[in-house]
């Protein structure tokens, strides 16, 4: 736990090579010293100084990833540390990879994928505390009951081998070494690590048979502690939670929520046309809660049906002339794609024409496969074709819930749909697509979803 726990000094590093550059020797003069130039080739540039190049949610996702998958050990910050470094090549091994300490695409996105598949086992969800609203990560499935009076609140197992607990009380002129001393001597509390910043302190040890973890701080002569109490026997499922909990824990918020940001009140996606008469395939998160669907250029539209395992949705435009449905039938098995789709008019300016994406799949066959990098936003619904020029399936964009500070901006994970989900879709809704274009650029539409 100690090693687990423990904060770490982020720094980033980066390496360089000197290369030579020479002036041309002219006849009749003498040779001029030779000038170096620091260069920094990209074969040489090194695994910490890639990182560094990364924009920071996307940093912030990666070592959130990293800890989910039990890799990365350190505070979740964005920041850029040999710890980090570490953790990619210990992934890399563990994979049976060459560990370089810079994930490719396909090495990426299946490393999103098993931290998605780790958060949805245990029910990873960011919650406000009723009656401080601190916001806590809370592993939902994991402690599924809850219990909340004027001094917190208090989540357990069924059985109570895993609990989380948010106290908060009055305290004059309170510290945080002052608290961590006054948290040490709680009756059965056998420390065994201790970190005490001026903002936060943090212990954890044994209490009784269990394992603990406690981040606390104060405000005025409030404190708020939060508290992990688990069994021995769940260290291997609890701890990667504990440390995302520890990073998302915000005892006292004033800035945005983490987790996935709050809908926009206009929302842009893109669609395909999948039938003459006027259905329409896209996102159903795109097109959840809205007060109106619009399809720019053909007028409203209705949502007739939903997959929310599969977060697909069928629309219908009436009355349009002139539609040019997508053939949906599917070519063989390709891990590199074009994303043909349109761009969030604030993207490109407000402009409304498509354009094409590469990217990767971690995976091909059926169901649900990352895709990495991300599409823009506003491509969320748009067709997948494949090297053959076959369509390969629906590309969704998904907001991440990073294990972060609480007032990170979250990442966005892609995955696509495979064409054979889709087909079964449109089938189980009675639609016949029967398109014949190969032109997917043709076949795409703006989905505008408006919300209160």
């Amino acid at each position: 736990m100690r090693s687990m726990l423990a904060a770490t000094l982020m720094f980033a590093a980066a390496t360089g090579a000197n290369a030579q550059m020479t002036t041309p020797q002219l006849p009749g003069t003498k040779p001029k010293p030779v000038q170096t130039v620091p260069i920094r080739p990209p074969a040489l540039q090194t695994p910490a100084a890639t990182a560094d190049a990364m924009a920071q949610a996307e940093r912030l996702s990666l070592q959130s990833d990293l800890a989910w998958v039990g890799q990365y050990n350190g505070a979740i910050t964005g920041d850029v540390s040999a710890r980090l470094v570490e953790a990619i090549k210990e992934y890399q091994k563990a994979k049976g990879g060459k560990a370089t300490g810079v994930l490719n695409p396909q090495e990426r996105a299946a490393l999103a994928e098993t931290a998605r598949r780790k958060q949805d086992s245990v029910g990873w969800k960011i919650v406000t505390e009723m009656t401080s609203g601190a916001r806590l990560g809370i592993p939902s499935k994991l402690v599924p009951q809850q219990a909340t009076d004027a001094n917190g609140s208090k989540w357990t197992s069924p059985t109570g081998t895993v609990q989380v607990l948010l106290s908060r009380r009055k305290e004059a002129n309170p510290t945080t070494a002052k608290l961590a001393e006054a948290e040490k001597k709680e009756p059965g509390r056998k420390v065994d690590y201790t970190v005490v910043k001026p903002d936060f302190f943090v212990l954890s040890g044994l209490q009784g048979l269990k394992k603990f973890y406690l981040r606390g701080t104060s405000r005025g002569d409030e404190v708020r502690i939060m508290t992990i109490l688990y069994d021995q026997a769940t260290e291997n499922t609890v701890e990667p939670v504990v440390i995302a909990m520890s990073s998302a824990f915000n005892a006292f918020p004033s800035g945005p929520q983490a987790g996935p940001p709050p809908r926009k009140t206009v929302e842009y996606g893109t669609g395909i046309v999948v039938s003459d008469d006027g259905a329409i395939l896209t996102d159903r998160l795109v097109t959840d809660s809205c007060l109106a669907i619009t399809i720019a250029g053909y007028g409203s539209a209705d949502r007739l049906a939903e997959d929310r395992e599969h977060d697909l949705a069928l629309l219908h435009i009436y009355g349009a002339r002139g539609l040019k449905p997508l053939n949906l039938a599917a070519g063989a098995a390709k891990t590199s794609v074009d994303v043909i789709g349109i761009a969030d008019p604030q993207s490109q300016g407000g402009a409304a024409g498509v354009s094409s994406l590469k990217a990767t799949l971690a995976s091909v066959g059926g169901g649900d496969s990352p895709l990495s990098p991300p599409p823009s936003v506003g491509f969320s619904g748009s067709p997948a074709i494949d090297g053959d020029g076959k369509f390969a399936g629906i590309a969704l964009l998904k907001p991440a819930m990073v294990a972060g500070p609480a007032t990170s901006v979250p990442a966005s994970q892609a995955v696509m749909v495979s064409a054979e989900t889709v087909r079964d879709f449109l089938k189980a809704n009675g639609v016949a697509a029967n398109g014949t274009s190969t032109d997917a650029k043709a076949a795409v539409v703006r989905v505008i979803c408006v919300r209160k």
